[in-house]
């Protein structure tokens, strides 16, 4: 819901195929990632997977992008809560009247402040969110329906629409969509972190992959085709950011506008509060395996138990960041990381399973592998110059810290393997 409208932006209206292509992708590479949960079963990641499979140095460049993708994350988070406090009519009227940047700020300290003082979401709140979350959804399917039955004017074009209109339809536009929409799924890898406290992880650490993969590209496929069928092709967007409230509200008036926004702040807090934890525990796996400098980022906080510095790095970036970047670029920015680690984890999984094997099996240990890397290449190329320029300029810099830190990548004090918890 928060990328919507962005999304619709870049690819002309065709959301809902930028997020089945994203899909594709996702599920593909969850496969792969879940064969390499199998083969690295103490606590892992794409880093550990590329740097032990293919080599050190590339290794090093998955864990150096992994790491923008973590911090790029929180700034997002923030920028988006920001656009949902400015842009919520009930909450203009209740709260005084102040400018995006405040808010940037305000939430960019509140995460830090939340992070440092140990206060974490438990299984049991998230439990809690996400079936009130599930509720508001199925409000506003409601509502869809309610408002598609008084307007039975609609042709079976208008349903295909979504998914194809050849007035608007560019590929390249869908692609570049595709690039932002695979956000949507991003998060799935932390998974194969888990395979320690899995029961079968053998098994369950690949299902569960997968299935997080095609729930969540169906539900949120499911999501865009409602919203794009209710609001009228024609009509601009008033914020691109707080595009899918407007829908809400267009079909069901202020009362749903300020639901799906409420619910989408508290969706955009609790992921900013995680993610800027996953990436300064991220940072902390860097730091323990020296691959960054250990008493910085290998530094606990003996009283509360956290990466107390990588907390308030984190926090800078996205304060900061939030400052002075749009949320496209820093969803591009986030989705640079995620499929060079992508890419590396298909790569890996070829090499080890059909290049390295005994038993060449095509179907299984050939085609998902390469098909799951030529979809995330070919969508990662579909970023736009920005991203990339930038991303690759992080990159270029890792590998010249990595090659100094290593002595050229050749038996360097790096350790690819994430601590324990």
């Amino acid at each position: 819901m928060p990328l919507f409208g962005v999304v619709y932006d870049k690819a002309h209206g065709h959301v809902v195929t930028t997020i089945l292509i994203a899909m594709a992708a996702m599920l593909l590479t969850a496969f792969s990632y879940g064969r390499m949960a199998r083969a690295y079963p103490s606590a892992g990641s794409a880093f550990t997977y590329v740097g032990r499979e293919i080599h050190p140095a590339l290794g090093y460049v998955t864990g150096w992008s992994m790491a923008m993708e973590y911090l790029m994350n929180p700034l997002i988070c923030c920028i988006w809560c920001a656009e949902g406090m400015v842009n919520d009519p009930m909450l203009s009227g209740i709260l005084p009247k102040l400018p995006l940047q405040f808010w940037v700020v305000f939430f960019a300290l509140l995460f830090t402040f939340l992070n440092l003082h140990g206060i974490r979401t438990t299984a049991r709140i998230n439990e809690a969110l996400a079936v009130v979350m599930g509720a508001v959804i199925l409000v506003f399917f409601a509502a869809a329906a309610k408002y598609l039955a008084g307007h039975g004017g609609m042709s079976g074009k208008a349903f295909v629409l979504p998914f194809y209109n050849p007035e608007t339809f560019s590929l390249r536009a869908v692609l570049t969509g595709t690039s932002l929409a695979a956000l949507t799924f991003i998060g799935f890898d932390g998974i194969s972190t888990l395979s320690e406290e899995v029961k079968n992880p053998r098994r369950n650490i690949l299902l569960a992959t997968v299935l997080t993969c095609l729930v969540t590209g169906l539900l949120a496929a499911l999501q865009v085709y409602v919203a794009q069928l209710v609001w009228p092709a024609a009509k601009s967007f008033p914020n691109l950011e707080t595009a899918y409230s407007y829908v809400a509200g267009f079909i069901g008036g202020p009362w749903l506008f300020s639901l799906v926004n409420l619910t989408l702040l508290v969706a955009n807090i609790g992921s900013g509060m995680g993610s800027q934890l996953a990436a300064a525990r991220l940072l902390y796996g860097m730091g323990c395996g020296n691959a960054l400098p250990k008493s910085f980022f290998g530094a606990i906080d003996a009283k509360r138990g956290i990466p107390g510095k990588n907390v308030l790095l984190a926090g800078a970036i996205a304060l900061v960041g939030g400052l002075f970047l749009s949320y496209d670029f820093g969803a591009q920015m986030v989705n640079f990381g995620a499929f060079i680690a992508f890419m590396g984890v298909n790569l890996a999984a070829l090499i080890r399973y059909y290049v390295r094997a005994e038993e060449k099996r095509v179907w299984s240990n050939l085609v998902p592998p390469a098909l799951g890397f030529a979809i995330c290449l070919l969508i990662f190329l579909s970023l736009e110059s920005p991203a990339k320029f930038w991303g690759g300029a992080w990159v270029a810099a890792g590998l010249l810290y990595g090659a100094w830190r290593t002595r050229g990548f050749r038996g360097g004090p790096v350790d690819f393997e994430l601590p324990p918890e």
